[in-house]
C-alpha cells in the first residue's frame, strides 16, 4: 500500500515541485502547473458510480501527455489505475494508492511530472537519473 505521504515524497523528490492547496486538497505543482492532486470523490462522482462500489482509501489524480498516453495506461490494467466519467476527455486519470505498487506510482508520477516539464529540465533530469543508475 502505498500512502499519500509517498506520494507526495515521489512528487516532490522531482526537480523544482512545490506542494499546494487546492479546493482543500493536496496539490503538486511545477510553475503554476499541476500535475497530481488528491481527488476525493465528489458526490455526483460517487452516484455515478451506481450499483458499484467506489474505490476506497486516497486518490490521486495524474496528469497524462495526452488522451493517448490515458489509454495506453488504462489499457495495460495498470493496478489501480482507473477514470471516471469526470474525467472523460480530458487527459489525467485517477489512482487508488491502497492498490498500486510504488514502482508503478513512481513512474506515473514522474509521467505526470514530464507532461508539464519544460523540455530543457525534462532532459536534464532524465540524464542525472540515468548517470545514477
Amino acid at each position: 500500500m502505498v500512502s499519500l505521504d509517498d506520494a507526495a515524497a515521489m512528487a516532490l523528490g522531482l526537480p523544482e515541485v512545490v506542494e499546494g492547496e487546492r479546493q482543500g486538497n493536496r496539490t503538486w505543482c511545477l510553475g503554476k502547473k499541476a500535475f497530481a492532486w488528491e481527488r476525493p470523490f465528489s458526490k455526483a462522482d460517487i452516484k455515478r458510480f451506481g450499483e458499484r462500489t467506489p474505490p476506497d482509501g486516497p486518490i490521486l489524480a495524474l496528469l497524462t501527455a495526452d488522451l493517448g498516453e490515458k489509454e495506453a495506461i488504462l489499457e495495460a490494467a495498470t493496478l489501480g489505475a482507473f477514470t471516471i466519467p469526470h474525467f472523460d476527455g480530458y487527459p489525467a486519470l485517477l489512482i487508488q494508492l491502497k492498490v498500486v505498487t510504488k514502482r508503478s506510482l513512481r513512474d506515473l508520477v514522474l509521467d505526470a511530472w514530464l507532461a508539464v516539464a519544460p523540455t530543457p529540465l525534462a532532459a536534464r533530469h532524465l540524464k542525472r537519473a540515468r548517470t545514477r543508475r
